[in-house]
């Protein structure tokens, strides 16, 4: 008795994509919503870029020193108000002005989130953190 090559089977003619495209689409939409609540979270930043060649970007520049005292282009500033004036001059002069806030190591947590929340109230949206590079 010779075995016979024929089966029953036709064998997997097509594949069904849709519960992968179902599973693919849930997941993007996980992804979309938790993406979206980590980055409300975290306080926006926005940091230079260097390149070879381009136009002049005028910085405002807000320095807290290790015993709280605050400048501003490298002007002491005494009170809130003044630096609140020095922003909104700042935002006068260029619309789009961009904020680079220098921080003494030694200065408090505070004290600079005081001073990013006074900018961010006169209306600077873009603000960056200077350091220095480690070696």
């Amino acid at each position: 008795m010779a075995a016979s090559t024929e089966s029953g089977d036709d064998g997997i003619v097509g594949i069904n994509v849709t519960p992968l495209v179902d599973i693919t689409l849930v997941l993007l939409i996980i992804f979309m919503v938790t993406a979206k609540l980590i980055v409300s979270q975290a306080v926006p930043l926005d940091l230079p870029k260097a390149a070879t060649a381009g136009e002049v970007q005028t910085v405002f520049v807000v320095t807290v020193d290790d015993k709280g005292v605050i400048h501003a282009d490298g002007h002491e500033l005494r009170d809130d108000a003044a630096l609140r004036t020095a922003a909104r001059g700042a935002l006068q002069k260029t619309k789009d002005v961009r904020t680079v806030i220098h921080a003494s190591r030694a200065a408090t947590h505070g004290t600079v989130l005081h001073v990013l929340d006074l900018l961010r109230g006169e209306g600077v949206t873009k603000v960056a953190f200077g350091a220095e590079k480690t070696l």
